[in-house]
């Protein structure tokens, strides 16, 4: 047995067999090749379940993570989001403000481009009111002056002017002609009154009273200004003034005359004056036709009417010149101040409305400027 043994422990058992190094006696020696059979069988499949339950506990690992991995993304860009959306309605408010401050800009600059053109239309108008103040006063001067060369020149030794020289006059015609000084100039006027020491009369002042009827019609107009004439101001006016004062003897060129006036189409000129023949002494001024085609009397006519583009004039007498110039007047004060023109007080423009309407009234009874 000694012997086998060493012989058996030279030379390995095969695997698989495993045999016992003292077997026991009275037992009969098992094979054991059935176990380590199944014990071969059962390794990889042991193996297997190993790696499966690896690769499953890898994947669960790697799930884990990957979720982890996502939340955290997802937290990032839910916070990032929530940074854009206040950047964003920090943003909204910052444009909203730039467009406030931009409107309110945009405002405030009209307004003052508002303001400074109504500045320059006052400044303006207060300008032409000044000019044609001057040129009131220019005209009077000089009148003064020309009135003054003319008594100076016509005064001489041989021959003096008793304007000038008072003394030389009666009593009697000096006092006749002390109370009608105030037809002649205002410069012999004075001059007159200087060289016989005598204080001026008191020029009578004018008084005037606002009507408070016409006013408040005037004042109703004003608010809205029209030339319609179903206005209560413009039917006055109408009435009591235009109609009777543009109403000749000829009805049917008075309407047309009317009708040009009231749209300002109507055209006043000057005719040129004929010349008187040699050696013969006319009867009355020569200045145009001899017939007024309005009223229809024999009247030096020095003007002529167009209505309109028709080509066709008409021969006036200064008479109809003067009633259809104050009417002309009036409408091209009322239009002006329709188109926002006159820049003055209420009153004012009714003062000046009222002088139009006395000049109209006047020239409907026949009084006018000896210069027409």
């Amino acid at each position: 047995s000694q012997v086998s043994f060493e012989e058996e422990s030279q030379n390995p058992p095969a695997v698989g067999h495993w045999k016992p190094l003292m077997p026991s006696k009275g037992k009969k020696e098992e094979p054991e090749s059935g176990c380590q059979d199944a014990e071969g069988v059962h390794e990889p499949q042991s193996t297997e379940q190993l790696n499966m339950s690896r690769l499953r506990s890898s994947s669960v690992e790697i799930r884990e993570k990957g979720s982890e991995f996502l939340r955290d993304e997802l937290h990032k860009a839910q916070k990032e989001l929530k940074l854009k959306d206040k950047e964003c309605e920090r943003l909204s408010k910052v444009r909203e403000q730039l467009e406030q401050e931009l409107e309110e800009l945009t405002a405030s600059l009209f307004e003052e481009a508002h303001k400074m053109v109504r500045e320059a239309n006052t400044k303006q108008a207060a300008a032409e009111k000044q000019l044609r103040e001057a040129r009131g006063k220019i005209d009077m001067l000089q009148a003064e002056v020309t009135a003054l060369k003319t008594l100076v020149i016509t005064s001489t030794p041989s021959s003096p002017n008793r304007e000038l020289h008072p003394q030389l006059q009666s009593p009697s015609k000096a006092g006749f002609r002390k109370g009608h000084g105030r037809n002649k100039s205002t410069s012999s006027a004075m001059v007159s009154a200087a060289s016989q020491n005598v204080a001026p009369e008191p020029v009578s002042r004018e008084c005037k009273e606002v009507d408070s009827i016409l006013f408040a019609e005037f004042k109703a107009w004003k608010e809205s200004p029209t030339l319609d004439k179903s206005c209560s101001f413009l039917d006055r006016i109408y009435r009591e003034d235009v109609r009777p004062c543009l109403d000749f003897t000829k009805h049917e060129l008075s309407k047309l005359v009317q009708v040009a006036v009231e749209q300002n189409t109507l055209t006043i000129e000057p005719v040129a004056s004929q010349t008187v023949p040699v050696g013969k002494v006319a009867a009355e001024e020569c200045g145009g036709p001899k017939k007024c085609a309005l009223s229809g009397l024999p009247r030096t006519c020095k003007h002529r009417i167009m209505l309109g583009d028709s080509g066709s004039y008409y021969y006036i007498s200064p008479s109809c010149r003067a009633r259809i110039t104050a009417v002309c007047n009036f409408f091209t004060y009322i239009r002006y101040i329709q188109q926002g023109l006159v820049r003055q007080d209420v009153e004012l423009m009714y003062w000046e409305v009222m002088r139009l309407r006395r000049e109209m009234s006047l020239a409907k009874l026949g009084f006018y400027p000896s210069e027409m």
